[in-house]
């Protein structure tokens, strides 16, 4: 197992940015010593040590009838909403597809049958058809898609990506994507430490971070999330629930779950129609 430092300077090279701090020369000779670099460069070798931190697939979670962007759902899945001539998925498929993520799959409800219109630009697609969305909150859908959720992303699918950067190809841990923020009305998380203690449904205070719908589960956690989304499914309530209370809320104590860098500009969630019109003027009428 590499150690973060190690992990972070061979990602470095895999991406194409090749900096490393001058504190990290020890970790750059240990990796050069073992084979992992030469020259400055990631070799066969440290390509193989990686292989456990490859991103495998991306499961996104797009069943939902999206109300409130009623009334261009009336007739298109929210994930399909096109924002200047792209559908919003689009982008999140072509970033895992930049970082090398090459197997991706599409929990679908809402008129499922358009996202069929996918596999003409993207025909490695995979579709698992939840037909009993409006029975249940989005962990029937994580419900369907738990035996892939191992060294994989898990993407709400209506998320508008600008920076294609946050998709990363390799990951050291299980994560979720967070904006650093002082106080939000939204979804968010209180770290300590990088690591998520509590999801809030609002939030203030320097141990504050927005909470961002994507997230990374590495073997460990998507084995113990195989196990355990069934588990809470099937409890009181339980089929209301949104699918990352199950990491997060209620069985936590089986987690570990830090916390990634991201920004407001990086990635949006259009909330609602008046949202979607500020963003593209084509639908004002």
């Amino acid at each position: 197992m590499l150690t973060r430092e190690q992990f972070d300077i061979l990602d470095d090279l895999i991406e194409g940015d090749g900096s490393a701090s001058a504190s990290a020369s020890g970790t750059i000779t240990e990796l050069t010593s073992s084979g992992l670099i030469c020259d400055g460069k990631i070799t066969a070798e440290g390509i193989k040590a990686m292989e456990p931190y490859k991103v495998q697939r991306a499961v996104f979670i797009a069943a939902g009838f999206g109300s409130r962007l009623v009334p261009i759902t009336l007739n298109t899945p929210k994930p399909l909403v096109r924002v200047h001539d792209v559908r919003i998925i689009d982008r999140l498929i072509d970033a895992c597809l930049g970082a090398g993520i090459e197997e991706i799959v599409i929990v679908r409800g809402y008129l499922k049958e358009e996202f069929d219109q996918l596999l003409h630009k993207y025909p490695m697609i995979k579709f698992i058809d939840n037909d009993f969305y409006t029975e249940a909150n989005n962990i029937s859908s994580s419900l369907l898609a738990k035996d892939l959720i191992r060294n994989a992303y898990v993407f709400e699918a209506d998320l508008l990506i600008s920076n294609s950067k946050i998709i990363k190809g390799y990951n050291y841990t299980s994560n979720f994507l967070g904006i650093k923020t002082d106080k939000t009305d939204d979804w968010c998380f209180k770290v300590k430490d990088r690591i998520i203690v509590e999801e809030l449904t609002e939030g203030a205070g320097e141990d504050i971070w927005q909470m961002v719908g994507i997230s990374y589960w590495d073997a460990e956690a998507g084995t113990k999330l195989a196990e355990d989304i069934p588990a809470v499914y099937e409890s009181e309530g339980g089929k209301q629930r949104y699918w990352e209370q199950v990491p997060l809320v209620f069985r936590k104590e089986n987690y570990k779950v830090e916390v990634r860098d991201c920004k407001f500009e990086d990635i949006v969630e259009i909330d609602t129609f008046a949202e979607l019109q500020a963003i593209d003027e084509k639908y004002i009428v």
